[in-house]
């Protein structure tokens, strides 16, 4: 058949489809959808144009994307997406280009604004393969040509795009010292350009190529006001050694001054002290006349009470130390963080559930979140340094009244050795611990004496070293458990004078947190019986009691060193664990 009776064919084909199904009222109502799914599909091919639009086929697609290097990785999403639609063409419509393909290129145009780099999504010509296409209407043979050409194009080049936007430019799990073990984002992209194309509803605003999350929307706002001042020239740094209190006068609270509250407030300061005018005397001579320091106080104060806020620093409003360090980091670095943090956010689940514990380790805080409100939040304790608090998320299942704490290995052989070694019986006892055989409620009680504590080793040491509850227990009154291959865990603690230090990585890589009653009363709010004096009835009896939740509660550990809060202030906070440095040099290669 040739070109010139196809439209003929088809118009035939659809007419005798349709009379067909005029026909057909007694059949099934399955029936008929199958009747009308074939009038579309015949439909589809019939164009302004001329022509029924081209098809494509896998051999087709495979060569193509693996044509191109920056569409390799991308095949997976392209034969799905092609294979869903029967390999119909996704991005024409009667041999037009759907308006979808000007918003995408447009939203690559403007991938600076989300961190990342257009050049890396612009492979493709489009500007001349959209002049070549409209060059070749009127050969029908090539325009199909180009049709099929542009439109794995335009596939490959969204999911380019989108797998760096909603998956993130780093797989976090394949870059040693990232360490994120958080559930991923399980988007399929496919579906996702399905819904850009209005061929599927979705919950997601994918059809608007926007973000999953506000809080990532929240940072993207916070970079362009960070490149703002960036391209201005940044901000002026503070002479090292500055020291403020309020009430203070000093040359450096014009600096400081123009630092916070901008150029505008600082035309209201005194000029600086260089600037000295002076006073002529009765013989002719010229006195110099002191001018005085700006002084520290007012609206400045509470610039820098709420510049310490924002930082996560004690806030005191004296200008010192860690706040001029924070105050003197360069723009630049800025925009680093608030680049690096926003890729955190492409990692997350695209959803998380309506109720769940956040703890984010560099702002030591933990946060309740039940039907996607924040109902209230506590501090807490994370790893030092050398004994990180791992990057994952679990599910809480239990509350423990009056824990054990079972001593780590690590510090029965490298600080309780020694001493084990000399008068066994003597030392736990003063520390009130005790050695035991088996696990739980099968625990056994073993004489220490009856241990070489000379010769133990890791891999054969077949006993427990823990300390009884009670106050001197590590673990004070409540632990909440989420089984985990790392063994972290949320507990209480005998030393609250910590909470009170803002910097706080003072445990062994557990998380310890301030309110643990308040938080043992809402986790088991909906398991009867349980209120808050039954929880202090049982930790006063000083015996272990496993407390299992009615439903479990998801929890994730988090490492987000900038983030904006309700308020609209960008808060940073320091990378203690130096995520931020691995997943930079990653991300800006």
């Amino acid at each position: 058949m040739n070109q010139v009776n196809r439209p003929a064919f088809f118009t035939t084909l659809l007419f005798w489809l349709m009379s067909l199904t005029l026909i057909t009222t007694s059949c099934s109502q399955d029936q008929k959808d199958k009747i009308q799914s074939a009038a579309d599909s015949v439909t589809s091919g019939i164009t302004k144009a001329g022509g029924a639009q081209p098809t494509l086929d896998s051999v087709y697609i495979v060569r193509a994307m693996n044509a191109e290097p920056a569409f390799k990785e991308q095949l997976i999403w392209a034969k799905k997406f092609y294979r869903e639609r029967e390999f119909r063409l996704g991005w024409f419509r009667n041999h037009e280009i759907v308006p979808q393909a000007k918003t995408l290129l447009g939203v690559i145009n403007k991938a600076a604004d989300e961190g990342l780099d257009p050049k890396k999504y612009k492979v493709k010509d489009f500007d001349k393969l959209f002049a070549d296409l409209e060059k070749a209407q009127g050969d029908s043979t090539k325009r199909n040509a180009l049709e099929k050409q542009i439109d794995v194009a335009l596939s490959g080049t969204y999911f380019n795009y989108a797998s760096d936007f909603y998956r993130g430019r780093v797989n976090p799990r394949e870059v040693k010292g990232i360490d994120w073990d958080v559930k991923r984002n399980k988007i399929k992209l496919h579906k996702a350009l399905m819904t850009i194309l209005k061929e599927r509803e979705s919950t997601y605003p994918y059809y608007e190529f926007e973000p999953l999350h506000p809080e990532y929307d929240g940072l993207k706002k916070a970079l362009a006001e960070y490149r703002a001042i960036q391209r201005n020239g940044g901000w002026p740094l503070l002479p090292a050694g500055t020291k403020l209190k309020p009430g203070d006068s000093s040359p450096n609270v014009a600096l400081l001054r123009q630092r916070l509250l901008g150029t505008a407030a600082d035309t209201a300061a005194p000029a600086p002290a260089t600037a000295t005018p002076v006073q002529p005397v009765a013989n002719g001579a010229a006195t110099p006349v002191a001018v005085a320091a700006p002084k520290y106080d007012g609206e400045l104060v509470l610039a820098v009470k709420e510049f310490q806020r924002d930082m996560g620093l004690k806030v005191d409003g004296i200008v010192s130390g860690e706040t001029v360090k924070q105050l003197n980091v360069p723009v630049s670095d800025r925009v680093r963080q608030i680049t690096v943090n926003m890729e955190r956010w492409r990692w997350v689940p695209k959803r998380f559930e309506k109720d769940y514990l956040l703890v984010n380790i560099p702002d030591y805080k933990l946060h309740v979140v039940e039907n996607d409100k924040e109902v209230f939040d506590m501090r807490v304790i994370v790893g030092k340094t050398l004994n990180a608090t791992p990057v994952f998320s679990d599910k809480v299942e239990y509350v423990v009244l009056s824990p054990y704490w079972n001593v780590p290995w690590s510090i029965i052989e490298k600080e309780m050795k020694p001493k084990l070694m000399s008068n066994p019986s003597a030392y736990l006892d003063r520390l009130d611990m005790e050695v035991v055989r088996g696990y739980g409620k099968k625990a056994v009680a073993v004489d220490p004496n009856s241990i070489d504590w000379s010769s133990i080793e890791q891999k054969t040491f077949k006993y427990t070293v823990r300390r009884r509850p009670g106050p001197k227990n590590d673990l004070g009154e409540v632990k909440f458990i989420f089984p985990n291959s790392n063994d972290i865990y949320l507990h209480d603690t005998p030393h609250d004078e910590l909470f009170s230090q803002s910097k706080r990585g003072f445990s062994h890589g557990c998380v310890r947190v301030a309110e643990p009653l308040k938080l043992a009363e809402y986790l088991l709010r909906n398991k009867p019986g349980w209120d808050m004096q039954t929880i202090q009835d049982t930790i006063a009896e000083r015996r272990e009691k496993y407390v299992s939740l009615k439903e479990t509660v998801p929890v994730y550990l988090v490492y987000f060193t900038a983030w904006v809060d309700p308020a609209g202030h960008v808060n940073f906070r320091e990378d203690i664990y130096g995520h931020d440095t691995a997943l930079a040099k990653e991300y800006f290669q």
